[in-house]
């Protein structure tokens, strides 16, 4: 039990967190997100930031001895989009290529069963 966790990927279109727990979901391990690796807030979304930040937590991965994770992938949901970013993908492929075995890979987004209602749309400058 000891060498398994859960990776869990918030993939926004501005941001993207990362966070590795063990299996129950009790304790976090380590985290990371798209703000600590680069310097330009635009930039926080890109799959090369999500590239490594992924690598962060992969090292904190190695040190506590955890082989094979879970990965379940999360995107902003409810009343906002139900696609996740650019960063979810090139997540999972560096989590990969740093040495982590993934066993499965979980869409976890909120859906709403019309909940709340939508925010109203931006109509543009009157003249």
């Amino acid at each position: 039990m000891a060498n398994k966790g859960t990776v869990h990927i918030y993939a926004s279109h501005n941001n993207t967190v990362i966070l590795l727990t063990d299996v129950t979901g009790a304790e976090t391990i380590a985290k990371s997100s798209g703000g600590e690796v680069v310097k330009a807030q635009h930039k926080e979304g890109s799959p090369y930031a999500a590239m490594k930040a992924a690598e962060i937590v992969a090292e904190k991965a190695k040190e506590r001895g955890i082989r094979e994770v879970i990965v379940k992938v999360r995107a902003p949901g409810g009343n906002k989009s139900n696609s996740p970013g650019a960063g979810s993908e090139a997540t999972i492929r560096s989590l990969t290529r740093n040495g982590l075995i993934i066993k499965a890979i979980e869409n976890v987004t909120p859906i709403p069963h019309n909940g709340c209602r939508k925010k109203k749309r931006y109509r543009g400058k009157k003249k």
